[in-house]
């Protein structure tokens, strides 16, 4: 992916400056996201490149030919906004703005076949999996051929350096020219980064650093100010490993005399010499290398002769502090004794305990006294062993400063003495030709500087040539684009002109009085409108096709058939429940606060992997937005199964596709008769020949290999056929596992329905606790709607509810479990209680919750009942009412199967009951 360091001018006044961030291209959106760094998490803020244009300036003349020297670019926002960008060189600065005007050139020519229509031709992003990502026609508006043809002669050649792409993030920064790498603009983000940082909980010494690169000269410093930074360094360093391990606040400059500039030469130049000292080869200086090897030899003996003097001395403070507690010990024992034995006689007893605790006052005063005496002669003796180390260091740097000085004087003398020699050789040759090579060598000069300048303009007018083309291309497509909607949005007045003429005249005829039921024109007027409505949309031309406004597709989004095609009552009641799904996804999308909230979060993991948190929780409730859902719910399913995963082998599943081709199960064969019966309604699905039904088919038999406690059980099939329109076929097989063997109990899916049977009762227990009434009301009229909820526990709402609460219902099941099930199964209720408790009969009652849940369209108020309203939902409860009915549901069973024992034995005895066969033995 576009990403890389650049430089970004920005602040005000004095701090006004080049700060070096990280940005990051987001093709979603056609943003350019910076950030402080590679790894932070929230970034600083973006760059609309989508309605930018970019420009650069010629450097002045003979800085053309310096690749290597950093090159600003800008960057022309809607409103007048400008935002000076920096590369490291100029062949990044070249490449950037080749690839930014190649991403803004794609996307805005996608943009108009991608919002042709939002319900049936998804935004193009970053899933690329499952089958509804194959919907998407890519459709692109005819380019010019002679703009594109212009496009690829006037691009420059060019490639980047190790500060663009991923692996730009473990290179170091660059430095910056002169700022403050700090923005008191976003600091509310820096300070949210920075607390990211710490909660990850690493082990490195965080720092919240200031950095400037704000250096100035110091010529010849003098030596004591040369000692007092070296003690300042020394007193830093200590502080340092006194303070290891906290976090603090670090200024890399002083504000002493002695700048950060002054300072780190001195380390050079001490490094210098002494490479100098081992690179010297003269006699004299071998003599003094090995005297300094001796010198260095006598040091180590010293330092560790000073290391057993301070253990010995250690020691020698604890014998004397062992004796003075003895020899205190001992006096307030005799103190007490000759007290007991003189003084107390004839005293009060009060008296007695006072002068005991003064007596113990004393003492402990005495004991701190003692002690801080000992503190202070620690003190004492590290300011000693203080002075005695700032001394050695400045004998040390005396003598390094003497070294230098003796170089310095070398190096000045053969300097004189070269230049002298070139002096001499110099006038000999140039008494003979100095006046003309002095002439041809200015020239020359010339012409090279001129050359540079001409091929630097060359660049810049292809660049800004190639820049006003896109310009002008995207304009007309713009231009384009708002007449194409003007006249879609004529259409659709003219239309709604046309319903309204006839809706008043409907009302006026059915105001009317009339006498006979045939003779009234309502009656024709209602005829006419039901044609209307129901007719199918005559062939138009391909250029009048996309001006005709098409309120309700085919298909939608997902695959599924809005309108169907057999019954014409049916039919009505559909196409008025898609063109209410459609009213509510256009008011959906004025309101973008979701979308934005995505965006925001997914563009805060572009630099590090996505973690369970309640932001992402909160998110996933209201629904992953439909270019995103594939990324997501893959993600999901890797978080549930990644302990299955890890213990498989490489390539596990087409090794369990591979077994089941080779040699079939008993599961195959009703695997094979329901794939048509999966979804007949879903358009991947419809047909033999339909991409989803190999892909489905292949899932179904790999997990019967897993699995040969369960092998297949109807109910499979559904869910994985919904798990394929956004996955592949393998996270379609990992997503199944989940569900079956990570959410659902044991034996939800095998042939007793033990789990399943156990959850409608726990489902019973909560709707008697969290909708009284309406179970008073089922229970008064007998109604069992356990016959209704079990298909929704066991395809989790498959073909319950329509396409857009489904996958929104799916979104937070694959992130928070099975718990969703029982959340959105009470919420179904509790939107249509009131209507449920008006009706007084049981059939009644039994025949609306056959469909009641096909009426339900808003999904945000459906969402704000099951995590609202319901609250408190705790796991805990689910899982003990689980454990409770599942022993009730086993005893039931076994009891069931004495029964059909003792049955079985009893028609083996009796003659008359042998000739009476039960459909599974028929079956069989």
């Amino acid at each position: 992916k576009l990403c890389g360091y650049l430089q970004k001018l920005s602040g005000k006044g004095p701090l006004r400056g080049f700060r070096s961030r990280w940005f990051v291209f987001d093709p979603r959106r056609c943003y350019l996201y910076y950030f402080k760094g590679p790894q932070e998490p929230l970034p600083l803020g973006h760059l609309d490149i989508a309605s930018a244009c970019f420009s650069y300036h010629q450097p002045e003349a003979g800085a053309a030919a310096a690749g290597d020297e950093p090159a600003a670019f800008e960057v022309h926002s809607p409103g007048g906004a400008v935002t000076v960008l920096k590369a490291a060189t100029r062949q990044d600065m070249t490449y950037w703005l080749q690839e930014l005007q190649q991403k803004r050139w794609e996307y805005c020519n996608n943009l108009d076949a991608a919002k042709r229509d939002s319900r049936t031709s998804p935004t193009p992003s970053d899933f690329s999996k499952g089958l509804v990502a194959k919907d998407n026609p890519g459709i692109i508006l005819s380019q010019n051929a002679s703009a594109e043809r212009a496009r690829n002669i006037l691009a420059v050649e060019t490639s980047p350096t190790d500060l663009v792409g991923e692996q730009a993030a473990s290179q170091p920064a660059p430095v910056q020219a002169s700022a403050i790498n700090f923005s008191l603009k976003q600091w509310s983000t820096e300070i949210k980064n920075s607390m990211s940082s710490l909660r990850k909980g690493s082990n490195e010494n965080r720092k919240s650093v200031f950095y400037t690169t704000e250096e100035w000269e110091l010529l010849d410093p003098t030596p004591k100010d040369l000692e007092d930074s070296m003690a300042l360094e020394e007193k830093r360093k200590h502080l340092g490993e006194g303070n290891k391990g906290l976090t603090s606040s670090a200024f890399p400059f002083d504000f002493g005399r002695i700048p950060h500039k002054a300072r780190r030469p001195l380390k050079d130049m001490i490094g210098s010499s002494k490479n100098r000292n081992s690179s010297d080869s003269s006699p004299t200086e071998w003599c003094s290398g090995n005297g300094n090897r001796l010198v260095s030899e006598l040091q180590l003996k010293y330092q560790s002769q000073q290391e057993e003097l301070e253990k010995l001395k250690k020691d020698l403070l604890s014998q004397k502090e062992l004796v003075r507690l003895l020899q205190q010990t001992v006096r307030s024992s005799q103190y007490d004794k000759y007290f007991a034995s003189h003084l107390c006689e004839g005293v009060p007893k009060d008296m007695l305990e006072l002068l005991h605790q003064k007596d113990d006052q004393i003492l402990g005063l005495n004991n701190q006294l003692e002690k801080l005496n000992l503190e202070k002669d620690s003190l004492q003796q590290e300011v000693k062993n203080l002075k005695c180390k700032v001394g050695e260091l400045n004998e040390r740097l005396g003598m390094l400063m003497e070294t230098i000085q003796a170089k310095d004087e070398v190096i000045m003398k053969l300097s004189r003495q070269l230049s002298e020699c070139e002096d001499s050789t110099s006038s000999q040759s140039g008494a003979i030709n100095s006046p003309t090579a002095t002439c041809t060598n200015k020239e020359l000069q010339e012409l090279d500087r001129l050359k540079d300048n001409l091929q630097g303009y060359k660049t810049q007018n292809k660049f800004l040539n190639k820049e006003i083309l896109e310009l002008s291309a995207l304009r007309r497509n713009a231009e384009a684009r708002e007449r194409e909607w003007q006249a879609k949005y004529t259409s659709l007045e003219a239309k709604l002109c046309q319903i309204e003429s006839k809706y008043l005249i409907l009302l006026q005829e059915m105001k009317t009085p009339v006498c006979s039921e045939d003779q009234s024109p309502a009656r024709e007027v209602i005829t006419q409108l039901l044609e209307d409505a129901l007719k199918a949309e005559p062939s138009e031309q391909p250029e009048q096709a996309f001006f005709k406004p098409h309120l309700v597709s085919e298909y939608d989004i997902y695959g599924f058939q809005t309108v169907p095609e057999d019954d014409e009552e049916e039919k009505l009641v559909a196409k008025s429940r898609a063109l209410d799904l459609r009213s509510l996804s256009l008011s959906e999308n004025r309101e973008i606060s979701t979308g934005v909230k995505w965006e925001n979060y997914l563009a805060s993991t572009m630099n590090r992997e996505m973690m369970r948190c309640v932001e992402l929780k909160n998110l996933i409730r209201s629904g992953i937005p439909h270019e995103h859902r594939s990324k997501m719910w893959k993600w999901c399913v890797s978080l549930h199964v990644k302990k299955f995963k890890d213990s498989t082998i490489p390539g596990y599943f087409q090794t369990l596709l591979q077994k089941a081709l080779e040699k079939p199960n008993p599961a195959s064969k009703q695997i094979e008769l329901d794939l048509l019966r999966t979804l007949p309604n879903n358009k991947h699905y419809s047909s033999p020949t339909s991409e989803g039904i190999q892909k489905l088919r292949n899932v179904l038999l790999a997990f019967s290999w897993r699995n040969p406690d369960i092998g297949y059980c109807q109910g499979l099939n559904r869910l994985v056929a919904i798990a394929l329109l956004y996955l592949e076929q393998e996270d379609a097989f990992w997503c199944l596992v989940t569900i079956v063997e990570v959410f659902m109990p044991r034996d939800y899916y095998t042939k007793t329905l033990l789990g399943s049977q156990v959850d409608q009762r726990v489902f019973k227990d909560l709707l008697t606790e969290k909708l009284p009434r309406l179970h008073a009301h089922f229970e008064q009229y007998k109604v069992d709607y356990t016959l209704i909820t079990f298909n929704w526990f066991l395809v989790v709402f498959v073909d319950s509810v329509v396409s857009d609460i489904l996958f929104k219902i799916w979104d937070s099941f694959l992130y928070e479990g099975p718990k969703v099930i029982f959340r959105f199964a009470l919420a179904l209720f509790k939107y249509k209680e009131e209507e449920i408790l008006k009706l007084q009969d049981s059939m009644s009652i039994f025949k609306y919750l056959r469909y009641f849940t096909r009426t339900i369209l808003d999904a945000r108020k459906l969402i704000a009942i099951a995590f609202g309203d319901l609250n408190p939902f705790p796991l805990r409860q689910i899982r003990n009412r689980r454990a409770y009915h599942l022993e009730k549901v086993r005893l039931e069973l076994t009891e069931l199967e004495a029964i059909r024992e003792d049955f079985l034995r009893e028609r083996e005895t009796c003659v008359e009951k042998r000739d009476l066969i039960s459909d599974d033995e028929e079956d069989s």
